[in-house]
């Protein structure tokens, strides 16, 4: 029975006894005075019911009690409820925790077995990183870390810089920012008292370099161009006209044993590398001058390069390289009063794809000539090269093998006198291939932290092509066979870095062409420098100008000998404003150049040596963005 019903039962029973207690006290067998017994009986029936209503506030009482108890336990109930859907919910959470920590230790062992996969094959792919290693190393002063574009299974890095340059001459040699260094004007020419300002950004460049993996071979591709070339409208009178030129464009094959071949067009095998013969390395000289010094061994052309590597660069290396390279004559020199029945070279035809240059390609009987011609070539022009790298630097040691040919038509007979010649000649032409060449050398090293020096040089005959002054490489003789002029060019620097955003530099370079002269039987002389050719005028006052508004010719006519010895000085420096291999290098640099030019000596006057000299003095100035 619940404590409801029980407070309910009682209740009644008590209004029961008061319901007969009355007639108990009215039982005629007790007497009693009528009126104290109704007084009684009222008395107590109100104590009853003030009782009855006390006890009904309790009933009220326990009702509203036992009403916040049912909705205390429905409360509770319901709690219970909430609870137990909360364990079923916590039940499913910890099975799927469950399930999910089963996943994770397979997942765990899936990669603990990949793991030891990629440690087994770690050393093969050190070996196949080794190639990249090496070029980002080499390289690392031109890129911090450059970004890569990756198509299919090939890495593009781009290679650019945006240039705007400038350069200062004290006279003019009516020439963009690189310098014809055998034209500095003597006093005679007009040019000799006239000075140049120019601005350009042709030497701005755009390339890429890729690379990619095919079995055992690194494969690789590098183009870079600029704007330094000119075409048959090309000015800058308005809208620089100036057209894209091929810098550089091979393509690579390397193992990883060293063996490397690259066909293509490139710096020649003559030009210093930094790490033995690779690609992309070559140390060129801080300069703004697209020239570059005087004494700096190059090239840039076609060729087939092979390369052997022995060892490792960062522990000591041999590299040993062979490569052929496309052959040329040029500045050809013959002065005096030649035989004019010959030719080794012709000009280029436009349905040939060569430019049909100025000159022709027979003999030339003016006191000097330069012949802008395309050679008939026997032969590639053979390069060889021993390169050592160790900690301590860099050194090489190579040889050039050349091949000047020439037709003539063979002089029977010679009349007239030293001063006025007649040449007599065969009906039938021949040909005549001479084998020239010569050693060069360069060595490089790091004093410290701070300083680097290098000294390079080449000597031989025939191979002023290969100096940045470009003096003559071959003459005639007599019989009208080409005769190679002995040459030596050298270059020494010093680069310094006094802090990572500051490079200083100084450079020192000279170029020799040996005097070589022959004598016919009526006792004139030819060849390359006769001591009879006038040099009275070279620093007499300009004459008159011929053509209104020209400046006239870089030379006199009584200025005759050709260049014995060019020099060059050159200091400068270069400042990183920013670099970030995020966001490029932003620098900007200047240079000062003073060059030298000394004839061979001649016939002098009363105002001019025998052996003049003409000077220059020439500022550049740059600023250059590369991309990272």
């Amino acid at each position: 029975m619940t404590y409801k019903k029980s407070v309910v039962v009682a209740a009644m029973l008590l209004l029961g006894t008061i319901a007969v207690y009355p007639q108990q006290k009215a039982n005629p067998r007790k007497p009693a005075a009528k009126t104290d017994v109704q007084a009684e009986l009222l008395r107590e029936i109100r104590e009853l019911r003030a009782m009855q209503t006390a006890q009904q506030v309790q009933i009220d009482a326990l009702t509203r009690a036992i009403a916040d108890k049912d909705a205390a336990l429905k409360d509770a109930n319901t709690a219970a409820s909430k609870a137990e859907q909360t364990a079923e919910t916590a039940t499913a959470t910890a099975q799927a925790a469950t399930t999910t920590a089963q996943s994770v230790t397979a997942a765990v062992q899936a990669n603990a077995d990949a793991v030891k996969e990629i440690q087994t094959n770690e050393a093969d792919m050190q070996t196949m990183n080794a190639g990249i290693v090496s070029t980002i190393s080499a390289n690392k002063i031109e890129a911090d870390s450059p970004s890569t574009i990756r198509y299919k299974g090939i890495t593009i890095t781009p290679v650019a810089f945006f240039a705007l340059e400038g350069v200062y001459r004290q006279r003019s040699v009516n020439s963009d920012i690189n310098t014809p260094f055998n034209s500095i004007p003597f006093p005679s020419a007009n040019e000799g008292h006239v000075n140049e300002l120019n601005f350009s950004g042709r030497q701005s460049r755009l390339g890429a370099l890729f690379e990619g993996r095919a079995e055992s071979f690194k494969l690789s591709g590098y183009f870079e161009s600029d704007f330094l070339g000119t075409g048959t409208s090309s000015n800058n009178n308005q809208s620089n006209s100036y057209v894209l030129r091929q810098r550089q464009f091979w393509g690579q094959a390397a193992t990883d044993k060293g063996l490397t071949l690259t066909a293509g067009q490139m710096w020649s095998l003559v030009t210093e590398n930094g790490k033995g013969a690779d690609n992309r390395t070559e140390k060129l000289p801080n300069t703004i001058d697209s020239q570059y010094m005087v004494g700096f061994s190059w090239t840039r052309q076609p060729a087939i390069r092979l390369q052997q590597r022995f060892g490792e660069y960062r522990t000591g290396a041999v590299t040993l390289a062979m490569s052929l390279e496309q052959a040329q004559i040029t500045n050809f020199t013959a002065n005096g009063t030649n035989p004019s029945q010959y030719f080794f070279a012709g000009t280029g035809q436009n349905g040939g794809l060569y430019n049909a240059a100025a000159g022709a390609g027979a003999g030339n009987t003016a006191s000097t000539s330069a012949i802008s011609t395309y050679a008939n070539n026997v032969a590639p022009d053979v390069v060889v090269k021993a390169s050592f790298d160790s900690r301590f630097g860099h050194a090489e040691i190579g040889g050039l093998a050349r091949f000047l040919r020439d037709y003539y038509y063979p002089v029977t007979g010679y009349t007239g006198t030293a001063a006025a010649p007649t040449y007599i000649y065969a009906s039938t032409s021949t040909s005549n291939t001479k084998g020239v060449g010569g050693i060069f050398g360069s060595v490089r090293g790091t004093v410290n932290k701070y300083l680097d020096v290098a000294v390079q040089g080449m000597a031989g005959q025939g191979v002023g092509r290969y100096g940045s002054a470009q003096l003559a490489d071959a003459t005639l003789r007599p019989d009208e066979t080409l005769e190679p002029i002995r040459n030596y060019h050298g270059m020494a620097s010093l680069e310094a870095h006094p802090t990572p955003k500051l490079d200083i530099f100084a450079y020192y370079g000279g170029e020799y062409a040996q005097r070589t002269v022959y004598q016919t039987p009526q006792g004139n002389y030819i060849g390359y420098a006769p001591s009879n050719l006038s040099n009275a005028g070279c620093y007499n006052l300009p004459g008159a100008i011929t053509t209104a508004g020209s400046g006239g010719s870089l030379s006199a006519v009584t200025c005759n000998a050709p260049t014995k010895y060019i020099s060059e000085g050159m200091v400068g420096f270069t400042y990183r404003v920013a670099s970030s291999p995020r966001y490029g290098r932003l620098q900007y640099s200047a240079t000062y150049q003073y060059l030298q030019r000394q004839l061979w000596t001649g016939i002098g006057s009363a105002t001019t040596p025998v052996s003049p000299r003409a000077e220059d003095g020439m500022v550049h100035i740059g600023m250059r963005y590369y991309i990272p």
